[in-house]
């Protein structure tokens, strides 16, 4: 079954409703100067919050982009978070130290305008995500967009992820997904996985009903 994660989250609320729906990830943002980023205690309070749950509960996930790995270390420890999703330009050996596994942001540029300029970005793609799986590390394909490090809220090329996924490289599908179109992109692509943020939101505030619509259609499973 696909994997969901639900990102943005900055309430306990919210991280219990998602967990409640089956959420398989939460993310609790902590770059700075993004709009959906918690400080540290709120952090810990919500990771705490998650725990009480039990074994059955979703693991938690911390994003950073470009920060010192000392910092991401100590937010690690701080929030006692699962894993970390890095969404900037890190590479393979700042990764390898972190405290908790990995899910690196890859981004994806713009459909290309030729047959062999598709082929060099599925390539090169490739390349990346065969290099940060080999070294444990899961992957997460989101749209390049000048200024943003993730969290975009805007939709690539599916052909190029779905042609990944005939390669057999597992990734979180990211970029603009919602409720109304997260089953066709399960069924284009056959992620390992989905993430959203803006897509489960109204007015900028987390929905409830988008975030229960939006795990249900990922999974397939019925109204």
């Amino acid at each position: 079954m696909t994997k969901v994660k639900i990102c943005g989250i900055r309430t306990l609320q919210d991280a219990l409703v998602a967990a409640g729906t089956g959420a398989d990830f939460i993310g609790l943002v902590f770059v700075p100067n993004r709009r959906r980023r918690v400080e540290v205690t709120a952090a810990a309070e919500i990771v705490a919050g998650i725990r009480k749950i039990g074994r059955a509960r979703p693991k938690v996930v911390g994003l950073f982009a470009d920060q010192p790995l000392d910092d991401v270390n100590q937010t690690i420890e701080s929030c006692n978070l699962d894993m970390v999703q890095l969404c900037g330009a890190e590479p393979l050996e700042y990764c390898g130290q972190a405290e908790v596994q990995v899910i690196k942001v890859l981004h994806v540029a713009g459909a290309p305008r030729t047959v062999a300029a598709r082929l060099d970005m599925v390539d090169a793609l490739s390349g990346q995500i065969r290099a940060y799986r080999d070294a444990g590390h899961l992957v997460t394909l989101d749209s390049a967009v000048e200024g943003l490090q993730g969290g975009t809220g805007q939709r690539f090329d599916w052909g190029i992820a779905s042609q990944l996924a005939d390669e057999s490289h597992s990734f979180l599908l990211a970029g603009g997904l919602t409720p109304a179109d997260v089953a066709e992109a399960v069924a284009e692509v056959q992620p390992w996985g989905v993430d959203v943020s803006s897509g489960v939101e109204t007015d900028g505030m987390k929905d409830a009903r988008k975030i229960r619509d939006f795990i249900r259609n990922a999974s397939g499973k019925p109204a």
